[in-house]
């Protein structure tokens, strides 16, 4: 029993579509997938249908972008089956009106160097609930002015932090996403901490108990990397898990579905895990349906 707890579809930036992305899934013999588009749970509904033609189980997932204020850094948190999904809507919200806003004046000053219409980028975005640089370099890439999504020209203008194009502001606050994702009832596990330079803020998270887990095993960490990961992980009675951060034509790097997975033991710790919130929300939904109501 394995799965693949991080992959994107074209409703963040993924370049394939929910039925795609799990139709691979089965082919390459997952047992469960996890679609973790950015800041929002859209396919949800969608994926349980076609995870049960296809023959793999879907996790209800979300990776939700958040900011490290202490340090000014970028953090990637990875909720998995909330159950009470409702309550992470104004977070899915707020940071994809973020992520648009940020975007909609790249593609003016990408409009302001190159000659090419504003349609060319929001044809590519159909579907997705923001605007990503991937959509800006596939517009540019169409239009002959490059030739690569990650080469010279996606340097000069997008590389952090001083890319010509660039504009970035700062998400919601990591402390509160967790928070969010707690009262949600969902499982909290930060993704990929060697991307963004989050090791420091992992022990500071870890310390004061707000992980259910770490992502160990992800192309952006060495293996070496991983299995310190890995170790701290153990050591702190969090989860291990691991995903192929599947983007399809917009990986940055060469990964595949199912190239880092979450193995048996793990998978049934998250399952506990989630089964421990479900009978919490279940009680507490009860409770108070049985308060006393006030008359009037």
């Amino acid at each position: 029993m394995i799965g693949d707890l991080h992959c994107h579809t074209t409703l963040s930036d993924g370049s394939m579509g929910i039925e795609e992305v799990i139709a691979q899934a089965k082919r390459v013999g997952l047992d469960f997938l996890a679609i973790t588009d950015h800041d929002t749970l859209s396919s949800s509904s969608r994926a349980q249908i076609l995870g049960e033609r296809y023959g793999v189980k879907i996790i209800q997932a979300v990776e939700l972008s958040a900011w490290d204020k202490v340090r000014g850094q970028k953090v990637h948190i990875l909720c998995y089956a909330p159950q009470k999904p409702n309550r992470l809507e104004g977070l899915c919200l707020k940071s994809c009106t973020i992520r648009t806003e940020c975007a909609k004046e790249m593609i003016e000053k990408v409009m302001a160097r190159y000659p090419i219409p504003r349609d060319a980028v929001m044809k590519y975005c159909k579907g997705s609930k923001s605007i990503y640089k991937s959509h800006i370099m596939r517009a540019l890439i169409s239009y002959g002015y490059a030739t690569e999504f990650y080469g010279s020209v996606n340097d000069r203008l997008f590389s952090y932090p001083r890319g010509e194009c660039l504009v970035t502001r700062e998400y919601p606050d990591v402390n509160f996403v967790l928070d969010m994702i707690h009262s949600s009832k969902g499982v909290a596990v930060l993704a990929h901490p060697h991307m963004f330079g989050n090791i420091e803020l992992m022990k500071d998270l870890t310390a004061a108990g707000k992980l259910d887990g770490i992502e160990c095993f992800h192309v952006s960490a060495t293996d070496s990397q991983q299995q310190a990961l890995k170790k701290f992980a153990e050591e702190n009675g969090l989860l291990v898990t691991g995903g192929s951060d599947f983007h399809g034509l917009y990986n940055s790097t060469m990964t595949h579905i199912g190239k880092f997975t979450t193995d048996e033991e793990n998978l049934e710790k998250l399952f506990k895990l989630i089964h421990v919130n479900a009978k919490a929300a279940k009680k507490a939904g009860e409770a108070a349906f049985n308060q006393p109501k006030e008359k009037e």
